[in-house]
């Protein structure tokens, strides 16, 4: 299955999901409606909501609150884009100007509020503590992963065990939290609830390898993004870190300049750095390592189409092009 056929299976819930989503952006403020509107609308792949609804199949789920947990995710997704692009200071996502560039930094940010309290209205009348507990603990998590990332910003010297760290609580945090609600709304058994955990964890650190890997070789119209916006930002990620540790000692003084100075005015030596060391093709590896370990998880899940579709958004996840 490649995602279009994946959406096709899963159309109904899909839809459902967009009704929850259309009814609960509502608000009296017409800034909110609009702000939040634009950004849900841009185009975006829905991946999470989408790994929630087929997670949540695949472990038996026959109901329908699975379709408001995977809103839930969708809404702490676009809130942390939101506060994203106004730290970053970026203009360009998903092929459109930012929200922060159309409205200013102080709308994104809190109609980004607005979306996290939202999401934690819906925790509440979903009526499961423990999926309160997990998507809680998992904004707490995503929070830290922004400021250790701030931290890590313009420091070359930032090894690949941060980084990793990093985007486990950037990314990963929120598909894990994802597939390990759609477990329990599934009441799996303990066993299943662990391995869609694993699965999350693993999937969302491949999708952001390739994300990373992608600033430095998709092309701009493709990726929906500037290029180089990570090297611009100085966010020291895998391609990078590996350049440092096995470049020449050009390669790495030309490196840390740029992660210590920020900017793109050398994108092109820079990523013919990357390329002559291998950086892309070890983050592809470490990325397709993740993906097998993601499809592992699933070993013992009984064999329906939707355990089907959770390997092939394995596979989705680490070859795509934007």
């Amino acid at each position: 299955m490649i995602l279009e056929s994946i959406k096709a299976l899963m159309a109904d819930d899909l839809r459902a999901v967009d009704d929850v989503i259309r009814r609960r952006l509502a608000s009296d403020v017409v800034l909110v409606n609009q702000v939040a509107e634009y950004i849900i609308n841009a185009g975006g792949k829905r991946l999470r909501p989408l790994v929630v609804l087929v997670a949540a199949r695949a472990c038996g789920y026959r109901g329908e609150r699975h379709c408001d947990a995977a809103a839930i995710i969708e809404f702490i997704h676009t809130a942390t884009l939101l506060h994203d692009d106004v730290v970053d200071g970026s203009e360009l996502r998903r092929g459109r100007d930012t929200a922060n560039s159309v409205w200013g930094n102080e709308a994104s940010v809190l109609v980004g509020d607005y979306l996290y309290s939202r999401a934690f209205e819906m925790m509440v009348e979903l009526g499961y503590m423990r999926v309160m507990d997990v998507l809680a603990g998992a904004t707490n998590k995503i929070a830290e992963g922004e400021v250790l990332q701030l931290m890590n910003a313009h420091d070359p010297d930032t090894t690949e065990e941060r980084y990793f760290d990093v985007i486990y609580r950037k990314t990963a945090k929120l598909f894990e939290a994802g597939t390990r609600v759609a477990a329990i709304l599934a009441e799996a058994s303990s066993a299943q609830e662990l391995a869609m955990l694993r699965y999350g964890k693993h999937l969302g650190t491949a999708f952001q390898l390739v994300d990373d890997a992608l600033d430095y070789s998709a092309d701009r119209e493709t990726l929906g993004k500037n290029l180089g916006d990570d090297l611009a930002e100085g966010k020291p990620t895998l391609p990078l870190i590996h350049a440092l540790r096995t470049g020449t000692n050009e390669q790495r003084a030309l490196i840390r300049h740029a992660i210590e100075e920020g900017g793109i005015a050398e994108l092109g030596k820079i990523t013919a750095a990357i390329e002559s060391t291998g950086g892309l093709a070890y983050t592809a590896r470490l990325a397709r390592r993740e993906a097998d370990l993601a499809i592992e998880a699933l070993a013992d899940l009984p064999a329906s189409a939707h355990k089907q579709a959770l390997h092939e958004l394995a596979e989705f996840a680490i070859s795509r092009t934007h």
